[in-house]
């Protein structure tokens, strides 16, 4: 929890900063996610879910700029059909909410077009419930991506596309078996 206030400090001060040179823009954005676990546990494709949260475009120079962002992002996928008595108590569809974390570079290739890349930290939010309602017992409560995508920008609108690759092993049950997020963002945001 540390962390993650000292991370909200400071952008609120890069923020400041970057506002008093005239580069700083605050924005919601909203869309879909089709996201995998990869695993033997979980069904190989892509399941749709969504995200909503909060973007700030801090502009460090004309063409170089970060963008932090806040998204509650949501992760479904499928147990596979596996007889290992390890994953047997997993419900069939699983369904995890995260906190992500996006901190992204930002660079402005024209007016319209911008590449953003970085890491993103998501903590998983639905503790509370238990195996049988969710899987959080066998997820870990953290998990610590890479974020590659390309967003529009039409005045005020951002139409954006990323992907987002698991960099840690989510997997909390005692067993060897490795588990990873992917997920493809799609999506809208609006700019004040």
């Amino acid at each position: 929890m540390r962390k993650l206030l000292l991370t909200l400090l400071s952008f609120t001060v890069i923020g400041i900063t970057a506002n008093a040179q005239g580069g700083f823009r605050l924005g919601v954005k909203a869309g879909a996610n089709m996201n995998k676990i990869s695993g033997q546990s979980f069904k190989d494709g892509y399941d749709l879910s969504y995200h909503v949260g909060a973007f700030a475009e801090i502009d460090i120079t004309k063409t170089i700029g970060i963008q932090p962002e806040v998204l509650w992002n949501q992760t479904t996928t499928k147990r596979a059909n596996s007889f290992d008595a390890i994953y047997a108590s997993l419900p069939q569809d699983v369904k995890l909410q995260y906190l992500a974390i996006p901190v992204l570079l930002r660079i402005n290739v024209t007016n319209l077009v911008t590449l953003n890349a970085g890491p993103q930290f998501g903590i998983l939010m639905n503790k509370d419930d238990n195996l049988i309602t969710n899987g959080q017992a066998a997820f870990k409560s953290g998990d610590f991506s890479l974020v590659a995508g390309a967003q529009l920008n039409l005045t005020a609108l951002r139409i954006y596309g990323r992907y987002n690759i698991g960099l840690q092993n989510v997997n909390d049950v005692a067993s060897q078996e490795k588990w990873k997020n992917q997920q493809i963002q799609l999506g809208v945001g609006l700019r004040f």
